[in-house]
């Protein structure tokens, strides 16, 4: 029962510490531990513009090659280069917002190996957000900005015949994308409580998944094209959707409406890495004494 003390309320004791939601719990803790890199980032400002254009810089290398490869070629696996642009875009987009919110999960593999993981354990805080949030570098909206740049060429150059239905695709690309892609970075990072130094193999799922996006399906072999559909299903971050948007025929003779399902396969991605960071976090045993 609540108390009235000289006209304020006050809560009985019971009522203090009803748990909260622990998705809410690590929201809040996520939050607070990034506000705190972002003040230490933001004493030193310079520093941080130097740093983000540099991102900034090295990431556009990329797009730099495909465009001289194209002053050699008219078209890259029937593709032409604002189509290519498209897919680099949203691959590159959608990869750098779950780069920077979920980039840190590589290092996971080394937290467990120095044990610096059990000082995560006993805090307060799921461990989750304090690894994902940790040295939040934001740096990283350099390869953001970079993929909406090259992103907008590619829908203003290409010859797009829009649609509703078409624009509807485009935010429900690069957000479901990001959505995927961070899934892939906290499964890896729950990968290393068993692997404990699989940082690069990680990187080859999230960075290597990232670069072969860039570039059409139609240059790869069908089943490399499978498994990146129905194993790893990075397909969905951009290739299907993009395609529908590019009235390109889908690859493996799918139907067109699955450019409307990355929202449900970014959920179902979710609910799986959750599931293994679950499992890899109940199996770890410390680095002992």
């Amino acid at each position: 029962m609540a108390e009235v003390v000289e006209g304020a309320v006050t809560r009985a004791p019971e009522e203090l510490f009803v748990p909260k939601p622990r998705l809410v719990e690590g929201v809040r803790a996520y939050g607070l531990i990034v506000g705190m890199w972002l003040r230490s980032t933001m004493a030193y400002r310079a520093s941080f513009l130097m740093t983000a254009f540099g991102n900034f810089t090295a990431t556009a290398f990329d797009f730099v090659t495909i465009v001289l490869m194209f002053g050699h070629v008219d078209a890259l696996g029937g593709y032409t280069l604002p189509e290519i642009a498209l897919l680099y875009g949203a691959a590159g987009t959608a990869f750098g917002l779950a780069d920077l919110l979920m980039g840190s999960m590589d290092r996971l593999g080394r937290r467990v190996r120095d044990g610096t993981l059990d000082t995560l354990l006993v805090r307060p805080v799921p461990v989750l957000a304090q690894v994902a949030a940790d040295r939040f570098a934001l740096r990283r909206l350099g390869r953001i900005t970079q993929g909406l740049l090259v992103l907008g060429y590619g829908l203003v150059a290409a010859d797009i015949d829009w649609t509703v239905a078409k624009a509807a695709v485009l935010p429900l690309m690069v957000l479901s994308g990001s959505v995927i892609f961070g899934a892939v970075f906290v499964a890896g990072g729950a990968f290393q409580f068993i692997a404990q130094d699989a940082s690069q193999v990680q990187n080859s799922f999230t960075y290597g998944g990232n670069t072969l996006l860039q570039y059409p399906p139609t240059i790869f072999a069908k089943d490399l094209v499978r498994g990146v559909t129905f194993v790893v299903p990075l397909a969905f971050v951009n290739w299907l959707p993009a395609l529908y948007v590019l009235d390109r025929d889908y690859p493996l003779g799918l139907p067109r409406w699955v450019a409307f399902l990355p929202p449900v396969v970014a959920a179902v991605c979710a609910a799986g890495a959750g599931l293994a960071w679950r499992a890899g976090l109940r199996a770890y045993r410390s680095t002992g004494s």
